[in-house]
């Protein structure tokens, strides 16, 4: 049977996303991300199209690495202003019965216990339809603003999401016996004390005494996404993910993230098909080639580059208004987000990107492929992506809100369901059930389910 293709719909709780300048467009809702009918109804609008969820970017910070301020971020709507991703969550799952949700929340910056409480409560709100995207952080402008005088280094900040997770979960796994919850009106017992455990965590970074403030959720811990493709990265998702997000230019690129990734899951001890890979991409869509061209063009000539450029310098740490449009993109250490550069430096080997080319192409959709053509060619693009780098689905950006999801949804998915590549209706359940078919539970070789508890006086 050949493998069905997964979508995701990557959005923030903000004016602007992958797309710099785009909402510029007439056509463009997305400066209504504060009214809740925006949301709902987009949620509504994936669960038409079957969905695997709704992915919620966000960061703590502004994009100020372009010329050493946040005029050109301001002025152009990047990722600014910005709300609270996971306020969302309650709003549009009340709406819908099977769209799952996944939330960006920088570890770096949220302390594990009162973190542990807002998932799960997200959890219980959305009938176990939460899932989390592990992020360290990438940004100097939050670092900064939450107390720091700078971020903390790329491998210091996974030597402390180590323990982070840790942390959580004990939490989420092992603080609370399934049957702790008894609600026996007869006795007024509503909690049986001897099933709830203090974790007696006390690390290098986080000391955690007592126990988990909620009952056990539909899904304990939430599904879990990471997005970070570094040498860290990778092990790090190798170690924790169940979902992982990619970005790259090319095939060759993205191929050689699902290779690495799937190697670091098997040396994690987990199966290489414990995750599924979702690659960034922007679908552009019409009932013709010809009439996607014309969209296409028509898209184009609202990107902003100075705004693409303030976006591309906030990923990877270096200001490009210091260098020539026509110099060359190489690839530097440095501690912001590794990947985004690398994806570029090392795209093609026979190909060198230049600043200009670059935030040109960022200017439509992020740092993943633009797909163009009719709903048979966009089908036989996606198919060919999948067979060729190893992803399971792709994680849609927009141009134009909410246009670019509803061309995929009235375009795309009837012509992958055609093709037998797409599924025709969800089964039901938590998200991980939904996305694995194996209960709600972490699996049992997962680090999240081995994790124990040590007794008070070992701690």
């Amino acid at each position: 049977m050949a493998k069905q293709i997964r979508f995701n719909a990557f959005q923030i709780n903000s004016v602007g996303h992958q797309s710099p300048g785009l909402w510029t467009h007439p056509r463009d809702q997305s400066h209504r991300y504060t009214d809740p009918e925006h949301w709902i109804c987009l949620a509504q609008l994936l669960e038409r199209g079957l969905f695997d969820g709704l992915f919620l970017a966000d960061v703590l910070g502004v994009y100020d690495v372009y010329q050493s301020n946040a005029n050109a971020a301001l002025r152009g709507g990047v990722q600014v202003p910005l709300n609270d991703p996971l306020a969302l969550v309650p709003l549009m799952a009340h709406a819908t019965r099977h769209l799952g949700f996944g939330v960006t929340c920088a570890l770096t910056y949220e302390h594990p216990y009162s973190f542990a409480r807002r998932i799960s409560t997200l959890d219980h709100l959305s009938k176990g339809r939460i899932a989390w995207n592990i992020v360290t952080g990438y940004l100097d402008s939050a670092a900064r603003n939450l107390g720091l005088e700078h971020q903390i280094g790329h491998d210091a900040r996974y030597d402390i999401a180590e323990e982070y997770m840790e942390v959580v979960y004990k939490l989420w796994e092992q603080s609370w016996e399934d049957d702790a919850v008894v609600r026996d009106k007869v006795n007024g017992i509503f909690t049986d004390p001897s099933k709830v455990h203090a974790i007696h965590h006390h690390g290098e970074n986080y000391r955690v005494p007592g126990f988990h403030l909620c009952e056990p959720s539909p899904q304990r811990t939430p599904l879990l996404f990471q997005a970070g493709t570094s040498g860290r990265g990778k092990n790090f998702a190798g170690k924790h993910a169940e979902c992982v997000f990619v970005s790259g230019p090319s095939k060759a690129v993205v191929k050689h993230y699902v290779q690495d990734l799937r190697a670091a899951t098997l040396a994690a001890r987990r199966n290489a098909d414990d995750i599924l890979i979702y690659a960034q991409a922007l679908i552009i869509t019409a009932a013709s080639e010809e009439e996607a061209q014309a969209k296409y063009a028509d898209y184009r000539s609202h990107i902003d580059i100075t705004a693409a450029l303030a976006l591309l310098s906030g990923w990877t740490g270096v200001d490009f208004s210091k260098y020539d449009p026509d110099a060359t993109i190489e690839y530097m250490e440095n501690d912001a987000g590794r990947s985004a550069l690398a994806s570029f430096s090392q795209a093609d080997p026979t190909r060198r990107w230049t600043v200009r080319e670059a935030a040109e192409f960022i200017g439509l959709g992020g740092r993943g492929p633009v797909l163009i053509g009719s709903p048979q060619q966009i089908a036989d693009q996606l198919i060919d992506w999948v067979e060729e780098t190893g992803i399971d689905g792709f994680n849609l950006a927009f141009a134009v809100s909410h246009d670019s999801m509803a061309d995929v949804v009235d375009f795309i998915v009837p012509e992958l369901q055609k093709r037998g590549r797409y599924r025709n209706q969800y089964i039901g359940g938590t998200l991980r059930d939904q996305l694995f078919g194996a209960g709600n539970r972490l699996s049992e070789n997962h680090i999240g389910r081995q994790i124990r508890i040590q007794s008070q006086e070992s701690a």
